[in-house]
């Protein structure tokens, strides 16, 4: 009971917060610097919110494969938390989302402002192309690029399908790939505004080296990530049930 009145509360200020930052913060749209600024300022307060409000909080393994320096990133999408963390880790980080997400008001223009990049999913080929070229300025402009290869949230336990786009990026960059787990969806119960109290665990792997082909560098993503998403979920779960865990899920 206790637990979800705690999170009927976060899922108050969530929004709220956002809104007034929001407001208040109009003329740091002007600039993207600025609005980075003002994103990441958001995100510790949201993060400092759900540790307060709800008593989950987070660590992080893997620190040496963090970079601070151009990169490209593949996560594990499991909840709106990674997005947020991340937005704190990394010094100049440049999600590439769905289209959609830049339409809502307030949380979209400050994404637009940041430089996050929008794919338009019905557009195919040419969207595909725009990304391309988006990811590769971001790049040079210092950001680390962020894509989750699977598209969409899936529960823990499960394995999506990890889309061409990240493929791309990684051919056309022709940099490193940095894959990145956690279990977040263990503690953002999806759908619904559950919160679980208890600490996040979020794990940047090593970076898979530039160069590979397509089958192969899919392949080796997918297993990093579901691989060390599977051992950080088995590891909570055993933390919360004893032995029982949780079941090992298909990787194709």
């Amino acid at each position: 009971m206790l637990t979800t009145v705690r999170s009927a509360a976060y899922g108050i200020l969530l929004p709220l917060s956002a809104i007034i930052t929001g407001l208040i913060c109009l003329p740091s749209l002007l600039k993207r610097d600025w609005a980075l600024a003002v994103c990441k300022w958001w995100a510790k307060l949201t993060l400092g919110m759900l540790k307060v409000v709800c008593g989950t909080d987070y660590r992080i393994e893997g620190r040496d494969n963090m970079p601070a320096s151009p990169a490209l990133l593949a996560v594990k999408h499991q909840s709106m938390w990674e997005t947020v963390a991340l937005t704190v880790l990394l010094p100049r980080p440049c999600f590439v989302l769905k289209k959609e997400l830049i339409a809502i008001p307030v949380f979209g223009w400050w994404c637009r402002a940041a430089g996050f990049i929008a794919v338009d999913r019905e557009a195919g080929a040419n969207a595909m192309r725009q990304m391309l070229e988006t990811a590769r300025e971001r790049l040079e402009e210092g950001c680390q690029v962020l894509i989750f290869p699977e598209g969409t949230r899936v529960p823990p336990g499960e394995t999506g399908t990890y889309h061409p786009g990240v493929a791309g990026l990684y051919k056309a960059l022709g940099t490193e790939c940095i894959p990145v787990a956690h279990d977040s969806g263990l503690f953002f119960r999806y759908p619904g505004i559950r919160r679980e109290p208890g600490t996040i665990s979020l794990t940047f792997l090593p970076p898979i080296e530039p160069g590979l082909k397509r089958p192969e560098f899919l392949a080796r993503l997918k297993t990093a990530i579901e691989t060390e998403a599977l051992r950080l979920a088995a590891g909570e779960q055993k933390a919360r049930h004893g032995e029982r865990g949780v079941e090992k899920p298909e990787i194709y």
